[in-house]
Order: C-alpha cells, then sequence, then structure tokens
C-alpha cells in the first residue's frame, strides 16, 4: 500500500536518496538564514522591534541546515548538488515572491512595504513548513535516526508560523490590512504552483534512484497534480487567514540550539 509513511521510509532507507532530500532540506535551509540575517541587518528604524525576532528566525534556519548536514554526516555520506529544479527558495524568488536578494545585497534600508513583503512570504512558506514538519513528526518523531530532529525542526516551524500571524496582525492593526491580504494572496497562489513543480521534479529524481515503476511514479505525480488542484480550488485560502496564534512572542527569546547535531 502506498502512504505517506512507506514512500518517506523508502526514500530515508537508500543511502542515495537520503543524501538528495537532506541536500535539498540542508540548501533550502541555509539560504532561508541568509535572507533573514539581511533582513534583519536592513530593518527599518519604525520597525526596529522586529530585527532580534527575524535574526532569531535565521538562526533558527542556519541550525536546521546543520541539523541535515550532520544527518548525512552520521550515516556516512556526502551531499549532493541540489538540481535546480528541486530549489523550491530559488523557484519562489524567481517567481518575483519575497524579497529579491539583490534587493538584499544593497545596504539600503528595507520600507515598512518590504517587511510586509517578507512576513507574507514567511507566512505561506511556513504554513508548508509547518504542514510537512508535522507530517514526518506523526510518523518518526520516535524514530532512532532523525527522531529527535524531526521534533525540533517541527517546533521551530510551529514557532515561526505563530511569529508570522502575531506580526502581520499587527502591521494590519498599523493600518496595512489591504496590502498584507494582496501579499498574502499573490504569494500563496504562486507558492502552490511552485511546490506542485518541485514536489514533481523531487519525486521524478526520487524515482530514478529507487528504481519505482512507471505505474506507481505515474501515481505519485497524479496524487501531487490533485493536490495542487485542490489547493487551486480552495486549499490556499488557509495560507492567506491571520488569527492571534497560541504562541505568543514564539520569537522573543534566544534560539534553541542543536549540539547533538552540528
Amino acid at each position: 500500500m502506498l502512504s505517506a509513511r512507506s514512500l518517506f521510509q523508502e526514500i530515508l532507507d537508500n543511502d542515495e536518496s537520503f543524501a538528495l532530500f537532506c541536500s535539498i532540506a540542508a540548501s533550502g535551509e541555509s539560504q532561508g538564514g541568509w535572507e533573514n540575517a539581511r533582513i534583519a541587518a536592513l530593518v527599518p528604524e519604525d520597525q526596529r522591534a522586529l530585527a532580534p525576532k527575524i535574526t532569531r528566525h535565521g538562526a533558527d534556519e542556519d541550525k536546521h541546515g546543520r541539523i541535515f548536514n550532520a544527518l548525512m554526516r552520521k550515516r556516512g555520506v556526502d551531499p549532493v548538488p541540489v538540481p535546480p529544479e528541486t530549489d523550491y527558495t530559488m523557484l519562489l524568488e524567481q517567481h518575483g515572491i519575497g524579497l529579491a536578494h539583490g534587493r538584499l545585497r544593497r545596504d539600503e534600508a528595507l520600507t515598512v512595504q518590504d517587511i510586509v513583503t517578507y512576513l507574507a512570504h514567511s507566512r505561506v512558506t511556513e504554513q508548508r513548513a509547518s504542514e510537512q514538519m508535522e507530517l514526518l513528526r506523526k510518523h518518526f518523531a520516535d524514530h532512532p535516526e532523525l527522531g529527535r530532529a524531526v521534533r525540533m525542526i517541527s517546533n521551530d516551524e510551529d514557532n515561526h508560523l505563530a511569529y508570522c500571524h502575531e506580526e502581520l496582525l499587527r502591521l494590519a492593526r498599523a493600518g496595512h490590512g489591504r496590502a498584507i491580504q494582496r501579499a498574502l494572496r499573490e504569494c500563496a497562489l504562486a507558492e502552490i504552483k511552485v511546490y506542485r513543480d518541485v514536489s514533481l521534479a523531487v519525486m521524478a529524481h526520487m524515482g530514478r534512484i529507487l528504481g519505482w515503476s512507471r505505474p506507481r511514479a505515474a501515481l505519485l505525480a497524479a496524487g501531487i497534480h490533485a493536490m495542487y488542484a485542490y489547493e487551486r480550488l480552495a486549499g490556499w485560502h488557509r495560507m492567506v487567514s491571520l488569527r492571534t496564534p497560541e504562541r505568543r512572542n514564539a520569537l522573543g527569546g534566544p534560539p534553541s540550539t542543536a549540539p547533538e547535531f552540528a
């Protein structure tokens, strides 16, 4: 029977597919760490209270990248090049979502609208990350090799999502509500397309590594297309709603460390 657990287990049990999975994850997290560090350095004066939280966000992303690299070291496999078609972060930027890297490389203060763009982008992508990690936690929280990493990263992603809700609501109360809703909708509709394309590309690479049959590969691709159809019709709405989070000031403290992995 084809299930999320059996699919992940097959990927994790093979060294080559495990290395690809961890390399893709580590690359995306490291890019996120760099982006957040640059945004924290460029926050406008009237939003400086955000800087420590953005720094914490970036530190968490860097930590996640180190964790995935450490998992590969523990397995005894080397990182592999990330195929461009599986680079979620890069493809989002190419679709004009979030703050462009060229903008972040300039030593020029951001605007409040830039902060809205950053937080809207983060709110959508952290929704995806939180859901993915929740799925892994459901099936692998007690896994001897991955369990501790899955639990730690999942908790961090939930914190990041709570932080985005809280800060966007703060900015909405300050009069930026319409701009926030426009940015969220634009980002969500672009993200679901990029996520579909990346998922298809990742599964194609995994299928070649693991020797999946054509019917099995076709079934997985059909499932990805069906998920996209649902998200395009209605599912994207979960990515644009805002609510007061149960976790308040989730990024208000120092980042947790991961000495057992780094």
